[in-house]
């Protein structure tokens, strides 16, 4: 099946490298108790859940009418793989990306699930607790910036993290990226 806005993404992104991950629609997602449900009235409604495991993701087939919604995230679910391949140096570089934000009160972010653990942290990350808060937001934060940056979708209303803090995000991502692949 043919998806519109889609067929486009292999030239925004550089090269995925690894094996394939498998996507498939299911209607009217939800996401409750660490678990993905379709047609349930049970949990948040989502439009996607990625499984690392199983190398599946699975989108809310409501998305297959919104091809630019679906770009940014498919690109957004492809960046979980990506994220726990990273290795802990490019891991911490990006913490320290998002570090710098931090101190200087950067607010906004480039998605909702990014904006949503950001606005949970504690204003001092100093406990176990605050710490895997921190990994949590870093990590869909690394999602949502991968999904600003390679979607191809260059307005959205979730994009609300400030100009300069999006183009050092976006001049980590080439840094650490380039033209090489991207482990997935």
């Amino acid at each position: 099946m043919k998806l519109r806005g889609v067929s486009s993404l292999p030239k925004r992104l550089p090269p995925l490298e690894g094996r394939a991950v498998r996507v498939r629609f299911l209607p009217e997602l939800s996401a409750g108790s660490r678990k993905l449900y379709s047609r349930q009235r049970y949990g948040q409604p989502v439009y996607a859940g990625t499984f690392i495991r199983k190398r599946q993701i699975v989108l809310d087939r409501e998305l297959q009418r919104r091809p630019k919604e679906l770009a940014r995230i498919l690109v957004h679910e492809l960046f979980h793989f990506v994220w726990v391949r990273l290795g802990n140096p490019v891991r911490r570089s990006y913490h320290a990306v998002l570090l710098r934000e931090w101190k200087q009160h950067a607010r906004g972010e480039l998605g909702w699930s990014a904006e949503l653990r950001k606005a949970r942290l504690p204003r001092h990350l100093r406990s176990d607790a605050s710490r895997a808060k921190w990994r949590d937001y870093a990590c869909e934060s690394f999602c949502d910036s991968a999904a600003w940056l390679y979607s191809g979708v260059l307005r959205h209303q979730e994009f609300t993290l400030a100009e300069r803090h999006r183009q050092r995000r976006a001049a980590w991502f080439r840094q650490t990226f380039g033209k090489a692949g991207i482990p997935i």
